[in-house]
């Protein structure tokens, strides 16, 4: 069991982590090893995620996404096996926390008349300050 937010607790056996060989750094290792990891996460299946959550994490995985509804974070920017598992796992458990955060919902106000009275009067000063700029006139 890993928790991940106060109210998300994930069960290891929903992650299924494949290795395979990375490009980049790795020396000789490169082509012999397969030190890459693809994590994947079945977002819709999943009964550790509460439906809000489920939602949001769905919008903010992109193209992450598939089709089927599981998330593939592919891991391949150090050398390890261990090291990239645990960069993709800290990926995917950093993306449900932004998930599990609710948005706050903006209620749209007015503008108070005070406020509107304030605004009119800095624009006729300034109006006037740019009209007392301006050079004589040709009177013709």
């Amino acid at each position: 069991m890993i928790r991940i937010a106060p109210r998300i607790i994930l069960d290891e056996d929903e992650l299924v982590e494949t290795f395979v060989r990375a490009s980049g750094p790795g020396g000789q290792n490169v082509n012999k090893l397969s030190t890459a990891v693809q994590l994947r996460f079945d977002v819709r299946r999943s009964p550790s995620l509460p439906d809000d959550v489920r939602e949001r994490l769905e919008r903010l995985a992109g193209r992450r996404l598939t089709n089927d509804g599981v998330i593939v974070i592919s891991a391949q920017r150090f050398r390890t096996q261990e090291r990239n598992r645990e960069d993709a796992r800290e990926r995917l458990f950093e993306l449900i926390r932004e998930a599990a955060v609710r948005p706050i919902v903006r209620r749209p106000t007015r503008p108070t008349l005070a406020s509107k009275t304030r605004r009119l009067e800095g624009k006729t000063r300034r109006s006037s300050v740019k009209s007392l700029r301006a050079g004589p006139r040709d009177a013709d």
